[in-house]
């Protein structure tokens, strides 16, 4: 705990915040106490450092397992930085893997503390807005804990000791309360609409484009064919008049 407030406050966060001058948005959205899922979109593999960086509580994240058992010093030092960080590692190759993702988040969120999340479950592969997957559903219902909505919103462009950097804006949104829906966990038409939900309000935040296919499947398309996201998504997305449809809806009230 002490080491995260070291990086936030001293080793990391004032340096970020001099050269990328983050602004935050609906900070008090953020439940004081409690457990609260942040569900985010996913552009850049910095998105973690700058949400955290712009809210008072703690935020944690499940992280690949890689970054844990790297040998050597090298090894040793990215250890010690993602756990202190807030990083929980997670085991992304066995065939449990997606089940071990949820109870380790499930477990973060009955101790009363805040997950970080990322319902597409990859980074965006054209900067566009991809179809979440329902975990982030499952977590809620298991725990009656709200989702809170965050945008990651790139800024103008600037450099900085010759390299190109962005500037990101985190966008927070009100808390979502899926209550009405206690006791259907496993129901996957429950979390379809859950997810979609959350989804819409992320996508009001961000002004992104919503595509209706997973990312991971556009990704995986696009080293197999060496084709673009866009010519992928040409042609796996369903024709206009379906996709219209399928475009996540608020389902509140």
């Amino acid at each position: 705990m002490l080491f995260y407030w070291f990086l936030k406050n001293v080793a990391i966060g004032p340096i970020v915040r001099l050269v990328f001058r983050p602004q935050v948005t609906g900070a008090s959205n953020v439940p004081r106490r409690g457990a609260a899922v942040l569900a985010s979109n996913h552009l850049a593999a910095s998105d973690w450092i700058f949400m955290p960086l712009m809210l008072k509580r703690r935020v944690t994240f499940l992280a690949k397992a890689e970054y844990f058992t790297a040998p050597g010093i090298k090894g040793a030092l990215q250890r010690v930085f993602f756990a202190g960080s807030g990083q929980v590692p997670i085991d992304r190759t066995s065939a449990d893997a997606a089940e071990a993702a949820l109870s380790t988040g499930i477990r973060i969120l009955r101790e009363g503390n805040v997950l970080g999340i990322y319902p597409e479950g990859t980074r965006s592969p054209d900067g566009r807005l991809f179809r979440g997957k329902t975990g982030v559903a499952r977590m809620t219902l298991e725990t009656g804990c709200p989702v809170v909505p965050v945008a990651m919103v790139p800024g103008r462009s600037f450099r900085f000791l010759g390299k190109k950097l962005t500037r990101v804006d985190v966008v927070v949104g009100e808390p979502l309360d899926f209550s009405r829906y206690e006791g259907m966990s496993g129901d996957r038409f429950v979390e379809r609409s859950i997810t979609d939900e959350i989804m819409y309000e992320i996508m009001l935040l961000s002004g992104q484009e919503y595509v209706d296919l997973y990312g991971a499947k556009v990704k995986k398309s696009m080293d197999s064919t060496g084709s673009s996201a866009v010519e992928v998504v040409g042609k796996l997305q369903p024709p206009p008049h379906e996709a219209a449809d399928r475009l996540p809806s608020s389902l509140a009230g």
